[in-house]
């Protein structure tokens, strides 16, 4: 039972999982599902039924079509003075210049879509499309048909004069292939097709039609490892790695980190409507001490949690998530760097409690925590209260 069109609801006999499983595949790239099935075997593997789950997936593969001159981000974007972002920008800006495939390497959250909009926006395509697929997202059952499209006929369900792939919608223009590891063996024969021939055969037809492209390609995997294990063509690698650009990790960009967090708390606290202009120098040595898995990313939403639990103008060690918190030393089982943290947080306090004549309210307001804080880490500190 699948819905059609006007969701109404046609049936067919079943008469074993197979049916069932070409009707749902067929369903699910008209009406954009995903399905599994469980068979139901009776006596001497007599098929009596099945089960089938469906999923139903507002967008299937994650597919972004953006004009050129509406793309996100441009070169002024990238925050960064250290040398290795410098670097990939520069790499980055030349080959905005040229039409050679280019394939962005690098972890998750280090910013390889804006690299990939700037890119875009600098190049001669900048007025022509630009679209975005999440190779990572992409259904199994949907895979095929996205991409390269579908003729009128070729399966029950398909659109009248069928339907352009994502590669037809690019035309003159960007495509983005982001998660390029990702993507299943057998579509990477097709994709390796279309780099050699700039031609896409859409799903029941035959008639190639001819595509004016850039791609360019985004990855978190190390793709000559993923090569060497079987998991992705070696040829799609050598088409894809003409012009490759390593990503720094935020790790990785000594002095980038503190100019981030700084433009985040601007931007963030603006979007929010609060007064959020300072981050306490225990914060700032927490951030420049932690190695940032989750890269741009993390430190955004960190920034932005920071900044709607702030109950002052100053992000301190108390608005941080849990996870962070923990990094702070516990009694007896100090680091270094903790006993580093733990005195530039005391400091704060103490220059603060002298310069503001030990009045709590005004220390609490200027070091942006609240009274009952600013007592307990008195406490814990051994700080007397002036008195």
């Amino acid at each position: 039972m699948v819905l059609n069109d006007n969701s109404s609801v046609w049936t067919e006999l079943l008469d074993g999982p197979g049916r069932l499983d070409r009707l749902l595949r067929q369903a699910a790239i008209r009406h954009g599902f995903t399905y599994s099935i469980r068979s139901i075997w009776g006596e001497k593997r007599r098929w009596m039924g099945a089960v089938a789950s469906i999923k139903n997936i507002k967008n299937p593969i994650g597919q972004t079509t953006v004009p050129g001159n509406s793309t996100r981000y441009t070169f002024a974007d990238i925050i960064g003075r250290s040398p290795r972002l410098q670097n990939a920008k520069r790499l980055a800006e030349l080959a905005s210049r040229s039409d050679s495939t280019v394939l962005l390497q690098g972890e998750t959250g280090t910013g390889k879509e804006m690299f990939a909009h700037s890119i875009h926006n600098a190049s001669n395509r900048k007025n022509g499309p630009f679209v975005a697929v999440n190779c990572g997202v992409l259904p199994k059952t949907l895979i095929e048909s996205e991409l390269f499209g579908y003729e009128e006929g070729a399966f029950t369900g398909a659109k009248r004069g069928g339907r352009q792939g994502v590669f037809e919608q690019a035309n003159g223009g960007t495509i983005f292939l982001d998660e390029i590891g990702d993507m299943p063996l057998d579509i990477q024969a097709s994709l390796l097709r279309v780099l050699e021939e700039r031609q896409v055969v859409r799903v029941g037809g035959q008639r190639p039609v001819a595509v004016d492209i850039r791609i360019i390609a985004a990855t978190n995997k190390n793709l000559v490892e993923e090569a060497a294990g079987g998991n992705f063509r070696p040829d799609l690698f050598y088409r894809l790695n003409v012009l490759s650009i390593d990503i720094p990790s935020l790790r990785e960009r000594e002095g980038d980190i503190m100019e981030l967090a700084n433009y985040f708390v601007r931007k963030i606290s603006n979007r929010l409507g609060k007064v959020v202009n300072h981050i306490a120098s225990g914060v700032k040595f927490l951030f420049q001490s932690y190695d940032w898995p989750g890269n741009i990313r993390e430190l955004e939403n960190i920034i932005e949690r920071s900044i709607s639990f702030c109950e002052g103008t100053t992000i301190t060690l108390e608005d941080l998530p849990e996870y962070l918190k923990r990094k702070q030393p516990v009694a007896g089982n100090y680091s270094v760097a903790d006993l580093n943290l733990r005195h530039l947080e005391e400091q704060a306090i103490s220059e603060a409690l002298s310069k503001f004549d030990y009045n709590i309210s005004k220390v609490a307001q200027a070091l942006g925590i609240g009274r009952n804080t600013l007592y307990r880490k008195m406490k814990e500190y051994e700080i007397n209260t002036g008195d």
